[in-house]
């Protein structure tokens, strides 16, 4: 199969169990919940999305034959200088439709650890070193454990009581970003202050004012 990818760039981790950690960020193009275009945002199953994943355009985007051509171009932004483990985060959009188990070996042939950031309504395949699923209300759930479950709230229509009870290394609740910032904010503080085994997740990349 081939893969649209929207842009690869270099950057932080921004959010979750995995902020403040360096990583090749690849963003693929389209979504099973909402087609990112501002016409469809009201009949859309997911209507917060701030993220850009129409088309192929962006740096580093285009459509890639094989899991090899895509594998060079996540390589080819990862800094020849940089030390450690290197980390690569598949995103969207909606990664698991395109992510498939011939990527994530050829990512790993390429020493990368393998993230992934989904809706958790697509199965996932196997191979996959860390799992954040972030799950949207009124959807299927699909993918029912993994390393973080980043919650966006507040959401109506989720139960997180429910959510809780799954096998996820860390339950996290992250402010809806917005015009209720400062209001959604407070609402996830005073949520996991009530019930400790929430933990406070932030978007610490728009604070400091990176990608």
């Amino acid at each position: 199969m081939s893969y649209m990818v929207k842009e690869i760039f270099y950057t932080l981790q921004g959010e979750g169990g995995n902020a403040g950690r360096a990583a090749v960020f690849c963003r693929f193009a389209g979504c099973n919940l909402w087609s990112g275009r501002e016409v469809d945002r009201v009949s859309a199953q997911c209507k917060f999305c701030d993220t850009e994943f129409v088309g192929v355009d962006g740096t580093g985007g285009g459509k890639f034959a094989t899991p090899s051509e895509l594998v060079s171009e996540v390589a080819a932004h990862w800094p020849a200088t940089a030390a450690g483990k290197k980390l690569v985060v598949l995103t969207g959009g909606e990664p698991l439709l395109q992510v498939n188990a011939e990527l994530i070996c050829a990512l790993h042939a390429s020493d990368f650890e393998v993230a992934v950031e989904t809706n958790g309504t697509v199965e996932a395949p196997h191979g996959l070193d860390w799992i954040c699923v972030s799950p949207k209300a009124n959807t299927e759930l699909k993918v029912r454990e993994g390393r973080e479950l980043k919650v966006v709230v507040p959401q109506p229509g989720l139960d997180l009581d429910a959510l809780i009870r799954l096998s996820f290394d860390r339950h996290l609740l992250q402010p809806m970003d917005g015009p209720l910032l400062r209001e959604n904010t407070q609402w996830a503080i005073d949520y996991c202050m009530r019930d400790p085994r929430w933990r406070l997740s932030v978007q610490t990349h728009k604070m400091v004012g990176i990608r």
